[in-house]
């Protein structure tokens, strides 16, 4: 697997005063900063080397809690479960503000762009897992209140050993009133609905749903994995964006490879870089597995009514796949309660045979 980043990849958030900007963390570091640096951990209070929390079938956790002005900068979990697909059946939740509806709510895996269960490493600017089981999330996520951040185990069995670090910068001054707060949302359709047509699609009535939100604020990227349910190449949708309330795409791309920036089916081979990547790829047989992912960290997907961010399962959605997919965007709140979580058995990745 060829794993880049870029020298010099702009992600900027002025309201926050953080910045994905290599170049510009070498030229802060002579300059003084008006924040002080905290971290949230599992650290053995006792001063021994059980630096980890056991989380019990059913339970909620809470892995952070606490009062604002901040800006969580880094987010490193590891998670010792022998259960299978045990990324799936634990949920990760946020919440900024004393907000009840998280702001992020989405199976642990899913999250860090693990789509299907399995551990794999990759390497991007916002999200990165480590060898071999070290997840990283670099989104800066501003609270001006209050930030609390959830892990729950829906799984049948005991989270042996749940370890985290978050470090955050703890502000004596208010942040900005136009501060706008992170946001993920989770969606999947396993399988999805197989659309006979003349093969045309304008309107993206069909389409696979990455967002659906309401207010100000902008997409800043998503990761998608796919489970094959039958032979052939999947990748024919194209991804439209809808934006304040439109009706037909203001944003119309050419095919699920060329949105993840790959091509040609990507070439059939794996590959990892700042802001784009597929770094799962299989052949082109019912059963395979993919994982892709794209960041527009460059130029964030403006909204200021609403954002309807969509990809076509195949040619005008002629494919029955399994999708499973996390966004990624930042808005104002309050924002629009974010769709019901599956139940784990439908979250699981499961090949379906598409009728005879």
């Amino acid at each position: 697997m060829r794993k880049a980043i870029p020298l010099i990849l702009m992600f900027t958030f002025a309201t926050t005063g953080v910045a994905q900007n290599f170049s510009d963390w070498l030229g802060q570091l002579p300059k003084p900063h008006d924040y002080v640096l905290k971290r949230v951990s599992s650290y053995d209070r006792t001063g021994g080397n059980a630096d980890y929390r056991e989380i019990a079938p059913g339970q909620t956790f809470t892995v952070l809690d606490e009062p604002g002005p901040g800006v969580i900068t880094h987010i490193w979990f590891t998670i010792a479960d022998p259960e299978l697909y045990h990324l799936k059946k634990i949920v990760l939740r946020m919440y900024w503000d004393g907000e009840t509806n998280p702001s992020v709510e989405a199976p642990i895996g899913d999250f860090f762009g693990l789509g299907l269960g399995d551990y794999f490493t990759y390497q991007s600017v916002p999200l990165a897992v480590g060898e071999s089981k070290a997840l990283n999330c670099f989104f800066p996520m501003p609270f001006k209140k209050h930030a609390r951040i959830t892990v729950t185990n829906e799984g049948r069995d005991a989270i042996r050993a749940l370890y985290f670090n978050i470090d955050y910068r703890a502000y004596s001054k208010p942040l900005s009133e136009d501060t706008l707060y992170f946001h993920a949302e989770y969606n999947q359709c396993a399988p999805c609905k197989a659309i006979v047509s003349n093969g045309k699609n304008l309107d993206g009535k069909n389409n696979y749903v990455w967002l659906d939100a309401k207010g100000r604020g902008q997409f800043v990227g998503v990761t998608m994995s796919v489970l094959e349910n039958q032979d052939g190449w999947w990748g024919e949708g194209d991804d439209m964006f809808f934006v304040d309330g439109e009706k037909l795409p203001s944003i119309n791309g050419t095919g699920t490879e060329d949105y993840f920036l790959g091509a040609w089916d990507f070439g059939g081979q794996p590959f990892s870089y700042g802001l784009f990547g597929a770094p799962v790829v299989g052949p082109e047989r019912q059963g395979s597995r993919w994982s892709v992912y794209r960041f527009n960290l460059d130029s964030p997907i403006t909204f200021t009514k609403s954002l309807l961010a969509t990809i076509e399962h195949g040619t005008a959605n002629n494919r029955a796949d399994n999708y499973y997919s996390v966004a990624y965007w930042y808005q104002i709140e309050p924002h629009a309660p974010l769709p019901p979580l599956p139940p784990v058995e439908e979250r699981l990745p499961r090949v379906h045979p598409p009728n005879p």
